[in-house]
């Protein structure tokens, strides 16, 4: 389908300004046929794991949502001229929950084969990779180093980090946990020999962790994409379509640095016709 040229302009006029949190959807609703169930329920149902800016945390003194997944969940519903409706879940993993009972409409998520089985994901709009955050006296000085026995690793419970790691550890023990704040509390006290995390979210905890480092080498790249409960194929090509604007525009890039992200990068645009 050949892009429709307001709709790039429209992505890229978002791109050229400092995108308040409190963006105005268009005047006029999107006429698109793969939204018109969108447009009549005049809001869009994006799926937010609480965690950090790479996914979305919450403003301690507003409340408001911040970060690059609520950032493109508020960019894509003010495309398609609708309300932003925040889903909240404890952590990213737990989205994937609401996928067979169609409690969101859109997600933004780390890719893993297993996730296929629920729900549908664009192609990539962010890239990164997977690593250990450990104590500076730590012996782990490379993720090789680590799948050792008596090694105790921390995980959140369900996220892209769980799911990879139960596929490549045969040594060491995952310890899940329910956020990042007890990930990190495990770390700080010792009952832990490393969290595991996507490199920017790790990059940001070392700066509050005193005597921690981000070990240099890498367990899993990994990218970020669009998703969208099963059985919803044209959602899927529109937010594909949405996502491939933003990386084109310069808006993906804008929202990593305004969240301050390390270590994330814009995923390569898929062909446009």
């Amino acid at each position: 389908m050949p892009m429709n040229i307001a709709r790039r302009t429209f992505i890229a006029a978002l791109a050229s300004t400092a995108f308040p949190s409190f963006l105005l959807a268009r005047p006029q609703p999107d006429s698109d046929p793969r939204v018109s169930d969108l447009v009549r329920n005049g809001k869009l149902r994006v799926g937010v794991g609480l965690a950090n800016r790479g996914s979305a945390i919450k403003d301690p003194a507003t409340g408001e949502l911040l970060g690059v997944a609520a950032d493109l969940g508020r960019a894509l519903a003010a495309r398609i001229g609708i309300a932003f409706q925040p889903v909240e879940y404890p952590r990213p993993g737990a989205v994937l929950d609401g996928a067979p009972t169609n409690a969101w409409d859109v997600a933004f998520l780390v890719i893993d084969p297993a996730r296929s089985a629920v729900a549908d994901f664009s192609p990539p709009y962010m890239q990164s990779d997977f690593t250990y955050l450990v104590p500076n006296a730590s012996s782990i000085s490379k993720v090789a180093d680590a799948d050792r026995p008596g090694i105790r690793i921390a995980v959140p419970r369900g996220d892209a980090v769980d799911l990879a790691l139960s596929r490549l550890l045969e040594r060491a023990v995952l310890v899940r946990v329910e956020n990042q704040a007890a990930g990190a509390d495990l770390l700080r006290t010792g009952q832990v020999s490393a969290y595991a995390a996507p490199r920017p979210v790790l990059i940001g905890l070392s700066a509050e962790l005193a005597g921690t480092r981000v070990i240099d080498d890498a367990f899993a790249n990994i990218s970020f994409a669009g998703f969208v409960p099963k059985g919803h194929a044209a959602h899927l090509s529109y937010v594909g379509e949405f996502l491939d604007e933003a990386k084109c525009s310069g808006l993906i890039k804008q929202f990593i640095e305004r969240n301050g992200l390390r270590g994330l990068k814009v995923a390569p645009p898929a062909k446009l016709n």
